[in-house]
């Protein structure tokens, strides 16, 4: 589109068009664009304007779609919450800043669960997102609404946050490619659950594009990668190159799964296939994993999620929470939850000197390996689940397994902040969007974004081509 739009093949105008007469004939069945930029033909026009005079910027005149949770000026910032149907931010978060500056047109924004907090998109405000391969199943969560546009083609990039898996599960839902950024390598400023200024105790949400090719997640990501507000007066982020263009080169590892968080054996099939389609082609492939107790590591990242998630609740609130997160059927886990919900200021400090120690231990582990190939999580898109939290299972290989360990897979990369690309390997004998995630070194994004786009293909969903 990009090159259409240089090659003055079609002017921006003619392209947001497009789409919103394809938005107007397909969200409906999908509900995943919640919020339209009715200025949207004016920034459209303003980059046809730009580009007569000669301009050239990375993304100018390409349409887009924000995560509702994302600042946009203007435009409502609700997370799913009927209380925030009229929240609206004078100013726009700093990604939101860095993709107009680069010329994008923010079409509108994007369905999530309330408060992003689930791997389902519903909520009392829009209503349900559907997944565009199959209206029975969710799309993923939390930035299902953005997945299910990308998938779908009303928006050519989605950009969404991800602390449970957020980007990563819908993109695997929905068969196209999404990246968790590193920790520090975007803004993660301007969003609700959070705060319009930088929280240095935001120890793992991030953000990150979802697209239909890894090409695209890399020019998306060296548009809006750079320092929080007030840090670009001395710090500058320079992303370096992948490790290696071809996969002749690649060192990849290959995580063996949890005892204790099973995988649907089409997703281990996926992976077993590509395995051998690897093993001919790279440099080495083989089982392999950090030195890490996995039990205590996700233990951990539970207790930091659970932290993360509840820190602008009221004491009330938070206490009365705790009846909710015993939900992981583990006494391990669920007292890991309930100690992130009342943790003290000392407990935190411990916490993040652990995560630390654990990232000298990858750092170590990436000096022999390029990338971990993982599961994104244990399944692929499952049914609508309605029940209370605690109620839900989902069906690995028949087996019900608690609804909590979903993030069991993503927290691998999250917790201590290493980029994580998802990517489509194939379909399900139900039809459905197989996936993998191929974790990086921390600050070293392109790495997995070059895999991904080596091994990954996105195929548009049979209702919407």
């Amino acid at each position: 589109m990009l090159a259409a739009l240089r090659n003055r093949e079609l002017s921006a105008v003619e392209l947001l068009d497009d789409h919103l007469k394809r938005i107007d004939r397909l969200n409906p069945a999908l509900n995943a664009i919640v919020t339209r930029n009715d200025a949207a033909r004016q920034a459209a026009a303003r980059a046809d304007e730009a580009r007569a005079r000669g301009e050239e910027r990375p993304l100018l005149g390409l349409p887009l779609t924000i995560k509702d949770t994302i600042d946009v000026a203007r435009l409502p910032t609700t997370a799913g919450l009927r209380d925030r149907a009229g929240a609206i931010p004078d100013a726009d978060a700093p990604l939101v800043s860095r993709l107009r500056e680069a010329g994008a047109v923010i079409v509108g924004k994007t369905n999530a669960p309330v408060r992003a907090g689930d791997w389902q998109t519903t909520n009392p405000l829009f209503g349900r997102s559907v997944n565009p391969w199959d209206p029975a199943r969710t799309p993923g969560g939390s930035t299902g609404g953005g997945a299910a546009a990308v998938a779908a083609g009303l928006s050519p990039l989605e950009f969404g946050s991800d602390i449970g898996g957020s980007v990563r599960i819908p993109a695997a839902f929905c068969g196209i490619f999404g990246h968790k950024a590193s920790l520090t390598a975007i803004s993660r400023s301007g969003h609700f659950p959070g705060s319009p200024l930088p929280n240095p105790v935001g120890l793992l949400t991030v953000r990150g594009p979802l697209a239909r090719s890894a090409e695209d997640l890399d020019l998306a990501l060296s548009v809006v990668a750079g320092p929080e507000p007030g840090e670009e007066v001395a710090w500058r982020l320079e992303l370096p190159p992948a490790r290696h263009r071809d996969l002749a080169a690649f060192c990849v590892a290959v995580l063996p799964p949890f005892d204790w968080a099973p995988v649907e054996s089409s997703v281990l099939a996926a992976r077993e296939q590509l395995i051998r389609e690897l093993e001919p082609k790279v440099s080495r492939i083989a089982m392999a994993q950090p030195e890490i107790d996995w039990r205590e590591y996700y233990a951990l990242y539970v207790s930091l999620l659970h932290f993360g998630m509840t820190t602008d609740l009221s004491d009330e609130d938070r206490r009365r929470g705790i009846a909710t997160v015993r939900s992981y059927d583990d006494e391990q886990f669920d007292s890991a939850a309930q100690a992130g919900v009342l943790a003290s200021a000392a407990e935190l400090a411990g916490w993040a000197a652990q995560r630390e120690r654990l990232r000298l231990i990858w750092r170590r582990f990436f000096e022999e390996w390029d990338v971990l190939l993982a599961p994104v999580t244990l399944t692929n898109a499952f049914p609508h689940d309605d029940r209370r939290w605690p109620e839900r299972r989902v069906a690995v290989d028949g087996l019900e397994v608690r609804y909590s360990l979903l993030s069991a897979y993503p927290g691998v990369a999250t917790l201590c902040g290493l980029p994580a690309t998802a990517f489509p390997v194939g379909l399900s004998p139900e039809g459905l969007p197989l996936s993998l995630q191929a974790i990086g070194p921390y600050l070293e994004d392109r790495t997995p974004i070059r895999f991904a786009g080596l091994t990954g293909r996105f195929q548009p969903p049979p209702a919407f081509e």
